[in-house]
């Protein structure tokens, strides 16, 4: 009982917690699945809730930690410690959030939410996400070089399987998939202009196994533009993930495709221009237009495969409260040329803690 009262007048002396979250009730309907052109329709609710540890030394390092739980509140969605240095940086440990490539993916402006999370086949989303199991990532301080602002990310993961690892996990085991992972990325800002480049590299352990160049190492790269003026900002971003696989795992163009499963590689191209019409109420627009390349070069080559899609958004907030709405396109999904168009739209109402 002592040593648990000193503590905590200790926690209480060195920093502070705090708790913030929110529920999202959704009204969605479209079609219900890539191969029916069947309309859904669907209800549902989102609760998410996040507690915030931060505090700081006497030599002014600063430390956070971050812990944000699942919709039934029975597990965690993500979680990661922080340590800021007064002129050297900082260090994040964590997983399933705070690896680097969150700062580059699909950076194009929108009204409410990522083409990712509009439709979960969307590759950009995918740069660089096998570095969200435990991981540890460095960012440099912010450097001023003629009037340009430039940061650096540098990460590594022990086990980049893209699943998260308890205090004492145990190692990699024997025969595993997939060993280390990298990944670095630079953004530059120069006034309302900001440019970011990020590029990622995971082992495959089964190359040497195949004998053969049949298999390589994953590498993820992606790059992007955005510029506001005014209530205006406008963005452009393009993607590549390569998953190493074999050309012998094509995939027709009359079938869907799963990442990393599916051989060849994936180029995609977003832009997004988004309009705050006043402090409440902003809209967007958005299109992407991804490619599967099976790089099939048999006599009965593959050929390659566009998935489009375009989205129009809208968000209106009133204090903690907010209304937002999405209508959604989609050809060829999941790179099938035989599926139907998709079509989605959603309403969600939030209110935010």
């Amino acid at each position: 009982t002592a040593l648990a009262g000193s503590l905590g007048a200790f926690s209480a002396h060195a920093g502070e917690l705090s708790v913030s979250g929110g529920v999202n009730a959704t009204y969605k309907w479209g079609t219900a699945s890539s191969t029916s052109n069947d309309t859904g329709k669907s209800i549902g609710t989102d609760k998410d809730v996040a507690f915030t540890g931060s505090g700081e030394l006497d030599n002014g390092t600063t430390f956070s930690v971050m812990t944000a739980t699942t919709d039934k509140q029975s597990a965690l969605t993500s979680a990661n410690m922080t340590i800021g240095t007064p002129s050297f940086g900082s260090f994040l440990l964590g997983n399933n959030s705070g690896a680097a490539h969150y700062k580059y993916d699909e950076e194009v402006p929108t009204a409410y939410e990522q083409l990712s999370d509009i439709d979960l086949t969307l590759s950009q989303n995918k740069v660089g996400d096998f570095m969200d199991n435990n991981h540890i990532t460095y960012t440099t301080p912010t450097f001023e070089i003629g009037g340009a602002s430039i940061t650096a990310d540098i990460g590594y993961a022990s086990n980049a399987n893209d699943t998260s690892t308890s205090d004492g996990g145990v190692a990699r085991t024997a025969g595993a998939t997939y060993g280390t992972g990298k990944e670095a990325g630079i953004t530059i800002t120069y006034d309302a202009l900001k440019l970011g480049v990020y590029g990622a590299e995971r082992e495959n352990t089964t190359r040497a196994k195949a004998g053969t160049d049949a298999v390589q190492d994953e590498f993820n790269g992606v790059w992007y533009a955005s510029y506001s003026f005014g209530p205006v900002s406008i963005g452009y971003s393009e993607g590549y993930v390569d998953p190493g696989v074999s050309e012998t795992a094509v995939t027709a163009t009359t079938s869907a495709k799963t990442l990393r499963t599916a051989g060849g590689f994936y180029e995609t191209q977003q832009m997004g221009i988004a309009f705050n019409v006043n402090d409440n109420l902003s809209v967007s627009y958005s299109e992407s237009t991804e490619t599967y390349d099976a790089q099939d070069h048999a006599s009965t080559a593959i050929a390659d495969v566009d998935q489009k899609i375009d989205a129009i958004q809208l968000a209106y907030s009133m204090g903690g409260m907010s209304i937002k709405a999405y209508q959604m396109e989609v050809e060829n999904p999941a790179f099938d040329e035989d599926a139907d168009d998709s079509k989605v739209t959603e309403i969600a109402l939030g209110l935010a803690f």
